[in-house]
């Protein structure tokens, strides 16, 4: 009894801190390199590469395969341009079982003792951080130190020697292989537990092979997960994921069929006879073996996925996240990305409206009065939805980054809603002057189109500048924000002069002070919005309505 609890308390120990790792990792790098990420799939081979390193950084192919995946879905990467990421992870994420082939188990207390330090200590976030990276990794050795003596242990019962020493079977070591991935959703973890027990002798080297084919294609469930409310590329690209490992599994068995006594005799001496580091050298050659072997096919593999998954994506209903899946928010690493994407259609839709509603304002078109209206409540119900899912992300464990943008995505979600609610206005203005049959002057018309091209002018930019976190156009948005204020007093003087001379009727007036008013508003929503990414709000304003 006290030796499965031994067992079950390393591993245990062991899946904390490689979970404790691999956030750590995520928080202080995620943002960072997943921006790197986008721009490095242009060429295949370059991909890999990257998506190798990048797996091997965050020590996680589910959170890069997941993260290529939305990336697919929210049309920042192509199905193709997602296939070298992809296959790189799958290289990438064998550092962790070749991390555990060293025997570092001696040092662990101290590695332990440096991360309890820093986290505890750090002044700065950053130090914090690499502080959870470095006890994560401790703790992944304390653990297991305390598996290898429990395993070291389990010799002693011969009936579970019996048990291990039958695992004989090809397609039973794959099956398990598969089934304890799964559970655990991560292959470096079982071929890590699998490496220790290979080293003590509990399992043999051939069929540790087979179980690490297995584990191969269970590491595919977080991709196959993130996809399904996903677009039809993102399932198609965790298809490719899915395929990779299977068609790879398939012919390696194979070969492994013919020539077992040949690549065990080939791995043990790369291996200088280590039996686990065995198991982690088979590990990696198989992710390489497949990726060379399936590079220069990709393009089959895009075409095959397709016939698979055949069509295009029906539209979706407007009253929907078209970006968001409901599966996502289990991931992390792309939860902000997503989020931005949604806020953009948002603006777009806040953006539209706001121009309809000044075409219907001069021209009376019900038509468009009912789109206004219509659009309204699209945006009030993104504003409702994606305030709920920034409040579900913001307690997930983001990278460091994006942590200190959400703050700022909940106004901006804010400041689009009321932008919305101003082009509502405008609509309501233009019901009333068509039922009342109100008229304003060519000049007072004028004057209202001039504001209104300025707002639309500074809600571009500042959306612009929200979008690609480029501080270009603020000097700009500043100075556009400053005419329009002065633009705003001068055309409400003008205005009360004209009423004087009787050129207007009193509720023309109202309506006109009103929707100046209203624009003026638009105007520091925006400059709001272009604020957000920074860290330091807009001086001397009082708050938008």
């Amino acid at each position: 009894m006290e030796l499965i609890l031994t067992l079950l308390g390393g591993l245990g120990l062991f899946l904390f801190g490689m979970s404790f790792m691999s956030q750590g990792l995520q928080k202080a790098a995620g943002a960072k390199l997943r921006s790197i990420l986008e721009a490095m799939t242009k060429n295949k081979i370059i991909a890999v590469l990257f998506g190798a390193l990048f797996t091997a950084i965050i020590q996680s192919s589910g959170a890069t395969t997941v993260m290529a995946v939305s990336f697919v879905n929210t049309g920042i990467m192509t199905l193709s341009q997602s296939v070298g990421i992809i296959f790189g992870a799958n290289i990438g994420t064998t550092i962790t079982s070749q991390l555990v082939a060293f025997n570092l188990t001696g040092i662990a207390p101290l590695i332990l003792f440096v991360g309890a330090v820093l986290m505890m200590f750090g002044k700065r976030p950053m130090e914090k951080k690499i502080g959870e990276v470095i006890l994560g990794f401790g703790a992944l050795f304390m653990g297991i130190s305390m598996m290898k003596d429990a395993m070291s242990g389990l010799r002693e019962y011969q009936n579970v020697l019996n048990i291990l020493g039958s695992l004989n079977n090809p397609v039973l070591g794959i099956l398990l292989g598969v089934l304890i991935t799964v559970v655990v959703q991560s292959s470096s973890v079982t071929v890590s537990i699998l490496l220790l027990m290979a080293s003590q002798g509990l399992v043999a080297l051939p069929i540790c092979f087979y179980v690490v084919l297995g584990c191969n294609i269970g590491s595919c469930t977080p991709a196959v997960l993130a996809s399904l409310d996903a677009k039809k590329d993102a399932k198609r690209a965790a298809a490719i994921h899915v395929m990779f490992n299977v068609f790879g599994m398939v012919i390696i068995g194979i070969l492994l069929a013919f020539g077992m006594k040949h690549f065990e005799s080939f791995i043990l001496q790369i291996s200088g006879s280590d039996v686990g580091r065995c198991v982690a050298n088979a590990d990696t050659f198989f992710k390489i073996f497949q990726t060379i072997m399936f590079l220069p096919v990709s393009n089959q593999f895009v075409a095959l996925t397709k016939r698979m998954i055949p069509g295009e994506d029906v539209e979706k209903k407007e009253y929907q996240f078209l970006y968001i899946g409901k599966q996502n928010i289990f991931s992390p690493s792309t939860a902000v990305v997503e989020t931005t994407q949604e806020i953009e259609r948002m603006g777009t839709m806040a953006l539209t409206n706001l121009n309809l509603s000044m075409e219907a304002f001069f021209d009376g078109d019900e038509e468009k009065i009912a789109k206004v209206y219509e659009t309204e409540k699209q945006i009030d119900f993104l504003s409702h939805e994606l305030t709920d899912y920034l409040v579900k992300i913001n307690q997930l464990q983001l990278p460091v980054v994006d942590a200190k943008r959400i703050g700022g995505l909940f106004h901006v979600v804010s400041d689009i809603e009321r932008i919305g609610d101003h082009a509502e206005n405008i609509v309501d203005f233009a019901v009333k002057c068509k039922e009342e049959n109100l008229e304003f002057t060519k000049k007072a018309s004028k004057e209202i189109q001039e504001m209104h091209k300025k707002a639309v002018v500074i809600v571009e930019e500042a959306m612009e500048m929200f979008v690609t976190l480029d501080e270009k156009n603020l000097p700009d948005i500043l100075q556009l924000e400053e005419n329009i204020d002065f633009m705003e007093r001068e055309l409400q003087q003008n205005h009360v002069k004209r009423m004087a001379k009787g050129k207007c009727s009193p509720m023309s007036g109202i309506i006109f002070t009103d929707l100046i008013t209203g624009l003026e508003r638009v105007a520091d929503h925006a400059t709001n919005i272009a604020f957000s990414i920074l860290d330091k709000a807009p001086e001397g304003k009082s708050a938008a309505r």
